[in-house]
């Protein structure tokens, strides 16, 4: 699989040594999710020896809705069914997690429709409070534009994808299953925005001093129009190519 998506793709991957800390702890490896190209990407970008013991989470109602569908897509991936209709909660991720297999998981439950990441469900921070596992946060950026909803193919030119990996993260003292997917959710907005940035322009900005409004109460910071975030998802990441000194 890697051969064939140097391919068609050009990627970076950063902060991978972060499981060289986990030794062979399983964790939950959760990311954002805007493309069918993300789990491949996220697979390849593993240490080896850490994607020998990893599966992905997939939804059972549209992956394994069909025969066909479903054993090409455990084959490929190692995948796992999950069932996304609220009914009770499989114990097979809880099972693999005890028996020391990785999971990633995609916690806003299907590919985002136009590259802004959706709210995160809660079976993510629900898995790590109840195991005890650790979460390694993942930021994807690149996969919509290289490969949005509607395609089954990349687009052609080899286009940028980068993936990073954050720090593990531990649920807190006190920390619910909304609080810890919100900290959740927000390392990962946090690991997209320093790949496209820097470390420190990602961190968070402290409240000013004047009133806030409603839609920056809490934040320190307004909101972003929903057209930015589009936009900063749909645009690949700068290319990491040397530049030809023929070109203009």
């Amino acid at each position: 699989m890697t051969p064939l998506l140097h391919s068609q793709l050009t990627w970076t991957t950063r902060g991978a040594e972060v499981f060289d800390d986990l030794g062979d702890t399983p964790a939950l490896i959760v990311a954002n999710h805007s493309s069918h190209l993300d789990a491949t990407v996220l697979l390849c970008a593993l240490p080896a020896a850490v994607r020998e013991r990893t599966v992905v989470t997939a939804a059972a109602d549209y992956f394994f809705e069909s025969t066909w569908r479903g054993l090409s897509t455990a084959l490929a991936f190692g995948t796992v069914p999950i069932d996304r209709s609220g009914g009770a909660p499989s114990t097979t991720p809880v099972d693999l997690l005890r028996d020391g297999w990785n999971l990633v998981i995609f916690p806003e439950g299907t590919r985002s429709a136009d590259g802004a990441r959706a709210r995160f469900k809660l079976g993510a921070a629900f898995l790590a409070i109840n195991t005890g596992v650790p979460v390694v946060p993942v930021g994807l950026r690149g996969a919509f534009a290289a490969m949005p909803r509607g395609r089954s193919w990349p687009v052609p030119g080899r286009p940028e994808v980068a993936v990073r990996f954050g720090k593990p993260m531990r649920p807190g003292e006190g920390d619910d299953v909304r609080g810890f997917t919100t900290r959740l959710a927000a390392e990962v907005d946090r690991l997209v925005a320093e790949d496209e940035t820097s470390w420190w322009s990602s961190l968070p900005r402290p409240k000013s001093d004047g009133p806030a409004t409603p839609a920056a109460a809490g934040t320190g910071a307004a909101e972003p129009a929903r057209w930015r975030k589009v936009w900063a998802a749909t645009e690949p990441p700068a290319s990491t190519r040397p530049r030809s000194p023929w070109a203009p």
